[in-house]
């Protein structure tokens, strides 16, 4: 930690082990991926019974899948039998039920075994039939929340208020705040797919600084001015930053977009919110639109970003043109990934193996780095030999 005489303390980020160590990331995987709540797939892109998803959590396949009574479930991915994947498409359809392609063993969309070559014949240990969901696909706790569906993996799930909701509450004041934008009503206009060379905790900490702002966003802090005054932009991450006076919206040249969401409120109106929900969601409110990033880390050094565009219903069937409001955050997400690919490379050099600095208003960031070492306590390092 340094200090000079009557000024504040900097801080010391993570050492870079931290993002390029295999067994750190594991022991993310174990306590964090797959004990917290993970947001998995969109609600209405499973909008029919036998529709579904395979998703990774942590190291789990997990299958989020729309039931026949219309409720989504999820299951991992595994048949009980030998261990098969069901399913191994990203998404697809089933008319009725879903069948490992290994031994035909047939689950219906409530995850119930109700199919296999000499069923009649199995009998468990006292010498009865198999119990038809005791040998079904194994669930997994699923929430539905702003129109997206959350898993998790954990026998005794954490809180979901608490965890999920609690942090949006924290970061917007107001447990009421999100509601106004209704975003479990509103449709994909456009989702962009990242395939990120950079460790996951990279980016959460560029989505919750703005000290960068001025340096690598210039169509950002166009729109948004107060992102461009240095170290006091970071007041208005979450706070609101507002529209400059000349920019009629949340767009790539700042042209008007479209109509204020129905319920967005006058405080509101013209001002622009992150919010981050750890582990791995990125909320971005503006009074026309929704921008909500979900991340799949899938090793220290990659991450996949799943970046959907929410309008209105109308905006959407209408086939209106939403080029230019994408853009804009578009542009911000490749020039955050991009600088999160500078950095990764340097995570492995001597300079970094103590950690770099945090300037004071990144205490935020502090703050993230203390909770990831909460969540997975002390392992070895990343050279040690045990």
């Amino acid at each position: 930690m340094t200090t000079t005489e009557g000024s504040p303390a900097l801080l010391a980020t993570l050492p870079g082990e931290f993002y390029t160590s295999p067994t750190i990331f594991a022991a993310e995987q174990d306590e964090i991926f797959e004990k917290l709540w993970f947001c998995a797939a969109r609600s209405g892109d499973l909008a029919n019974p036998g529709q579904f998803k395979k998703v990774q959590v942590g190291r789990e396949s997990v299958l989020v899948v729309r039931g026949k009574d219309g409720v989504l479930r999820a299951f991992l991915n595994v048949c009980r039998h030998r261990g098969a994947a069901l399913c191994t498409e990203p998404e697809g359809q089933v008319k009725r039920s879903l069948q490992c392609p290994y031994h035909a063993w047939t689950y219906a969309l409530d995850g119930k075994l109700i199919a296999a070559p000499n069923l009649a014949s199995l009998k468990d240990a006292s010498g009865e039939g198999i119990d038809r969901y005791e040998y079904g696909l194994v669930a997994v706790a699923l929430r539905e929340w702003l129109g997206y569906a959350w898993v998790c993996l954990a026998d005794d799930p954490p809180s979901f208020d608490d965890d999920v909701i609690g942090e949006v509450t924290r970061r917007l004041g107001d447990p009421t705040a999100v509601d106004h934008y209704d975003v479990a009503s509103l449709s994909v206009g456009r989702r962009v797919v990242y395939d990120v060379a950079a460790n996951w905790k990279l980016i959460v900490e560029n989505f919750m600084e703005c000290y960068h702002c001025a340096t690598i966003h210039p169509e950002l802090t166009e729109v948004l001015p107060e992102f461009a005054q240095g170290l006091a932009a970071q007041y208005y991450v979450g706070h609101g930053a507002e529209f400059g006076s000349g920019i009629s919206g949340f767009t790539i040249d700042g042209s008007a977009g479209f109509e204020t969401l129905p319920g967005v409120t006058e405080d509101q109106d013209r001002r622009y919110y992150a919010i981050t929900i750890k582990p791995t969601v990125f909320v971005n409110l503006v009074p026309d639109h929704i921008i909500f990033h979900r991340m799949y880390p899938l090793a220290p050094d990659r991450t996949i970003v799943e970046c959907d565009w929410l309008y209105t219903a109308d905006v959407v069937a209408e086939g209106r043109d939403v080029s230019r409001s994408v853009e804009l955050f578009h542009r911000v997400n490749e020039q955050d990934f991009a600088a999160c690919e500078r950095t990764q490379p340097a995570m492995s050099s001597r300079a970094y193996r103590n950690g770099g600095v945090l300037v004071p208003s990144e205490h935020h960031i502090a703050e993230f780095h203390e909770w990831v070492v909460s969540r997975i306590g002390e392992h070895p390092r990343a050279d040690d030999p045990r």
